[in-house]
């Protein structure tokens, strides 16, 4: 996929054009309050690139799930004040709706070197439509706002929306440097991985992540399960789990993919103890218990210390490690261990690792983990699942056209 160098090449130089930039700036807010601007930071060096060649960039986003229409809950006003922050120096405006006369009038006073960000894109029912001529017609909207186009918005490229996917269909289009920079990574442990390869898995729910050890079962040497999902696996190999998360229908599902994984020579690491209570708080009284002896009525809400201190003997001597999900309810405090010591192994690890987005990436920004100890901490939940089970993502194939 061609870059913005590739672009500014095509259009002759940049300055003085009105680049569209698809941005990912849906960051949580506790009223209008950022309380994880992770996003935000790393879609600055994009629009700094594109701003000191003398474009005239225009970024568009969305934030939250509003039902199509304006909901001042889900402006995206903070993310863009927020940006303004991040960006000093530069001018920095705000058009109150999407495509509107407001946006025209804010990209219109646009000079080289400034910044104009749009109003929530989904804010406008076509953003997300499932009508490709919906789609279309907000995307001609958008395109006739620039003269180029560059997604930089990784966490919606698995999205076939119109400012992801139908827009690029009508600009001069690129990647944008955390686009680049999250292909690249992925690439690196998905095609030629050093090895030993290590995947940790964690969150809730195995079935959302059976996808991806369907299609990682086949290309690693260790599976390390933790959080929530762990829990199907112990019932998987008959042990009782008390009142702790588990997904009864996927038990015969999870039996056989821990024969795979025995017959692939696959080696599969389950927590050996568990943190347990009858609540979730942060001033929720706990024990730790062997995983295999949860006792009735107590759940478990993180992994224990010994499975901390297994996990770190299994990543230690690592080449290639992902990982996708917590340990634990890392929200509260009494449950915030097991993911704490599992990221700072996986720091530790001297081969190339990638932490796979959404809570992962949260996690380690929360527990005041050092970002830069990883190889590379994505910005895509959805998407960088997507990419580890191995699907083509429409946002990113489009940029190949």
């Amino acid at each position: 996929m061609k870059t913005i160098d590739d672009l500014e090449r095509e259009l002759g130089g940049l300055s003085g054009k009105r680049v569209l930039v698809r941005a990912d700036l849906n960051v949580p807010l506790s009223g209008s309050t950022i309380t994880d601007d992770g996003r935000i930071r790393a879609s600055v060096p994009t629009v700094e690139r594109l701003a000191a060649a003398g474009a005239r960039v225009v970024v568009c986003a969305h934030l939250g799930r509003p039902k199509g229409e304006p909901d001042p809950r889900y402006s995206v006003r903070p993310a863009y004040e927020r940006l303004a922050e991040l960006l000093p120096g530069r001018t920095v405006s705000f058009a109150e709706d999407v495509t509107g006369p407001s946006a025209q009038r804010t990209v219109a006073a646009l000079g080289d070197g400034d910044v104009a960000v749009l109003e929530n894109l989904r804010f406008d029912a076509r953003e997300t439509s499932k009508d490709a001529a919906e789609r279309g017609a907000l995307a001609d909207e958008l395109a006739a706002l620039a003269d180029a186009y560059v997604s930089d918005g990784f966490g919606v490229v698995h999205r076939e929306q119109a400012s992801v996917y139908d827009v690029a269909q009508r600009l001069p289009h690129a990647a944008g440097g955390l686009v680049v920079a999250e292909v690249e990574s992925f690439a690196k442990v998905l095609e030629d991985p050093a090895r030993p390869y290590a995947v940790v898995l964690g969150g809730s729910k195995v079935s959302d992540k059976l996808a991806v050890i369907d299609n990682l079962l086949g290309k690693v040497d260790r599976l390390l399960v933790g959080g929530g999902m762990c829990f199907t696996f112990l019932k998987a190999q008959g042990h009782d789990v008390g009142d702790s998360l588990l997904e009864e229908d996927q038990v015969d599902t999870v039996r056989g993919l821990i024969a795979r994984a025995e017959r692939d020579g696959v080696r599969l690491v389950l927590p050996v103890d568990v943190v347990v209570s009858t609540e979730i708080s942060d001033d929720a009284a706990t024990r730790v218990v062997p995983a295999d002896a949860i006792p009735a009525g107590q759940k478990g809400l993180d992994i224990g210390p010994a499975s901390v201190a297994l996990f770190r003997e299994q990543l230690a001597d690592a080449r290639t490690v992902v990982w996708n999900g917590p340990m634990g309810v890392f929200e509260k405090r009494p449950f915030a261990e097991g993911t704490r010591g599992v990221a700072q192994a996986i720091a530790d690890v001297d081969g190339f690792s990638v932490v796979g987005g959404g809570d992962s990436a949260a996690a380690v920004r929360a527990l005041g983990l050092d970002e830069s100890a990883f190889g590379h901490v994505s910005t895509g939940g959805g998407a960088s699942l997507e990419l580890l089970e191995g699907k083509v993502l429409p946002g990113l194939a489009v940029l190949e056209q």
